[in-house]
């Protein structure tokens, strides 16, 4: 095993060795580290802020990636060229083909301000004493009877399958 030694005053001894052996510094169980550095003082001195500005200068930096050695990096107009996925072409044709921009957008806002504002209602209710039982008891009966109302009989579930099939005509159209 081979002996590691830097000169300093902090010392790891291997506990498995031998205790004969762990007393003396020159054992290859005995491994010496150098001291740590003091703690830095937290105040804003021009050094400080000089670090602090070239770590953000450092997030900032943008690489490319070259595929052999020496060939040159990717020009724009190949980056450019890349495939989008279908879901991306699809959404960009359908916003294109929306005449009022601005209440789609207005509406889409909505819709995230009221999702935000559920969840934190919903939170609120979860932290009351009983309520949160009480929804879990109504939601597990709730979902027995429909369970027994629409899936244990065969008529039954294909006049569920039979309603389900309509309304998806009804929102999407007759394709």
């Amino acid at each position: 095993m081979a002996s590691f030694s830097v000169s300093s005053s902090s010392t790891i001894i291997d506990s498995r060795a031998p205790p004969s052996r762990q007393a003396s510094a020159s054992s290859p169980s005995c491994i010496s580290l150098p001291t740590l550095p003091p703690t830095p003082i937290q105040s804003h001195t021009r050094t400080a802020k000089a670090t602090a500005y070239c770590r953000k200068i450092v997030r900032n930096v943008v690489t490319r990636a070259t595929t052999e050695v020496g060939e040159a990096p990717a020009t724009t107009t190949e980056a450019e060229t890349t495939e989008l996925p279908e879901i991306v072409k699809t959404a960009q044709e359908a916003w294109e083909k929306v005449d009022d921009k601005y209440a789609i957008g207005s509406l889409a806002f909505a819709g995230v301000v009221a999702l935000w504002g559920s969840a934190g209602m919903i939170s609120a209710i979860d932290r009351l004493p009983l309520v949160p039982g009480v929804l879990e008891l109504v939601g597990i009966g709730y979902t027995g009877w429909f369970t027994y109302k629409n899936l244990v009989f065969k008529p039954d579930r294909e006049a569920l399958f039979e309603k389900v099939k309509n309304t998806y005509k009804d929102i999407l159209g007759s394709s």
